[in-house]
């Protein structure tokens, strides 16, 4: 994706349609009231969603429309604001249940029952450049540059079938210390959503993981495998997953603290890759080894996993470890699947380049930053949505079928065509026949046909 398309004279009734119908096929507006969206007057609430979704198209935020005289909205700013600050929107539920009926309702039926379809997690850096007065905003570490930012964490949950990706929740991350906490905080009744939307930013990154994992499955999303990267990847989150009856692919970190169960001793990774022999040659993996993840002790359980090592790609001498619970598939099925979870990165570096996240809204208010972080993630859905339609032949329905099967007919009556006719050449050839034998040894062999092959024999041969 390198562009998206402007909001121009010949484009803006073709992306009206779309938006449209994207709207309509999966009851977006019926959604939204499930979660707590009412308005008894005033601006038609399509007129307003409908314009907030669409202005990623457009060259100008609001503000600058305004200026300079172009804009379209039909209301005012105030409209605008009043509508993203709005603290009784369940945006966090909004998102889960379209994810579900797009996965669900359309994208699963795109999907082999062989192939792995996974859930992934991963955060990335929300900055703010007016953190002083940005609600709840926060020194957050950056895992990119290594350092502490302004801002919050994107703890993001999505899915993938290695084709699309369909992103389903998020929630913005401060910091639990209040001591790092740098933006202003409010005083709100702990009963409402917008209380405990601020809850869950203050919570562990990897409660919060669990919080929104439960809510899927609760929203009856499902899929075979969970993903993560070593932020995320410790045992006791190995072991709350699997309690869920969900199996772990995870990159796993180097650290002496965390520790697996190896031939009867406790042994951190590290240990585990010195002791053991490794594999010689074009091995796509240099070692394998069950283990037992977790101490019944401190996780309450202990489940049976697999380590994989691998040379990192990027520094041949150093090598990186996966973890997996499904004791099941083999290795190289562990790395390929693992593979998928670059789809989040992808959605990071759209949803930042492409859709104006953290760029379009500048509000100070922590439910407009959620309600902005969730029309972003609509947008992509939308995307994710056209893009699988445009490239997925099985989205035209029947007349899919019917292709393949008028396709086969084709291949098999002209393979049937091109053998006879070879046969009919080598007779000729070989016994110098007269074309009056010719003719009664085509009829003869013809007769002896099944009727289907008859038919399928061109009318010259079979004459």
């Amino acid at each position: 994706m390198s562009s998206l398309p402007s909001f121009d004279t010949e484009n803006e009734p073709k992306i009206a349609r779309s938006v449209e119908k994207f709207f309509k096929d999966y009851k977006v507006m019926e959604l939204l009231r499930r979660c707590g969206l009412r308005k008894s007057k005033g601006i038609p609430l399509w007129s307003i969603l409908s314009y907030i979704f669409s202005n990623v198209f457009r060259d100008r935020s609001m503000y600058m429309q305004q200026k300079s005289g172009k804009c379209t909205a039909g209301f005012s700013k105030n409209t605008y604001y009043r509508f993203m600050q709005n603290p009784h929107i369940n945006w966090l539920r909004f998102t889960i249940l379209l994810a579900e009926k797009i996965v669900n309702g359309h994208l699963k039926d795109l999907t082999s029952d062989q192939r792995a379809d996974c859930f992934v997690f991963d955060d990335s850096l929300y900055s703010r450049t007016g953190y002083k007065k940005t609600e709840l905003a926060a020194k957050v570490f950056d895992h990119v540059s290594m350092t502490y930012k302004k801002g919050f964490r994107m703890m993001t949950m999505g899915w993938t079938d290695g084709s699309s990706f369909v992103p389903i929740a998020s929630s913005l991350l401060s910091s639990k210390n209040d001591q790092n906490v740098i933006g202003t905080t409010k005083k709100i009744d702990k009963r409402t959503i917008a209380a405990k939307r601020r809850i869950m930013a203050q919570s562990k990154g990897t409660d919060v993981v669990i919080q929104l994992l439960d809510q899927a499955l609760k929203a009856g999303l499902t899929a075979k495998y969970v993903m993560f990267d070593t932020w995320f990847s410790n045992p006791h989150q190995i072991v709350q997953i699997k309690q869920r009856d969900l199996n772990v692919i995870a990159m796993v970190k180097k650290s002496s603290k965390i520790t697996y169960e190896f031939d009867g001793k406790r042994m951190n990774v590290k240990q585990i890759f010195s002791a053991c022999k490794k594999r010689r040659g074009r091995s796509r993996y240099l070692l394998s080894v069950p283990v037992k993840v977790g101490d019944p002790a401190k996780d309450g359980a202990q489940v049976d996993a697999r380590i994989v090592c691998v040379r990192n790609r990027s520094n041949r001498k150093d090598w990186i470890a996966l973890i997996c619970t499904d004791m099941m598939i083999d290795e190289n099925e562990i790395i390929r699947i693992y593979g998928k979870r670059w789809d989040i990165e992808v959605f990071f570096k759209t949803c930042k380049s492409f859709l104006k996240l953290g760029t379009e809204y500048h509000g100070l208010s922590y439910d407009a930053l959620t309600a902005h972080t969730a029309f972003v993630f609509l947008r992509y859905m939308f995307m994710s949505v056209e893009k699988r339609d445009d490239e997925d032949d099985r989205t035209i329905g029947e007349l899919f079928y019917c292709m393949i099967d008028e396709l086969a007919d084709i291949t098999f009556h002209h393979s049937l065509q091109i053998l006879v006719e070879a046969m009919f050449e080598s007779v000729k050839e070989i016994f110098q026949l007269t074309e009056e034998q010719m003719e009664r040894f085509t009829k003869a062999f013809i007769s002896r046909l099944p009727k289907y092959m008859q038919e399928a024999i061109s009318p010259s041969l079979a004459a």
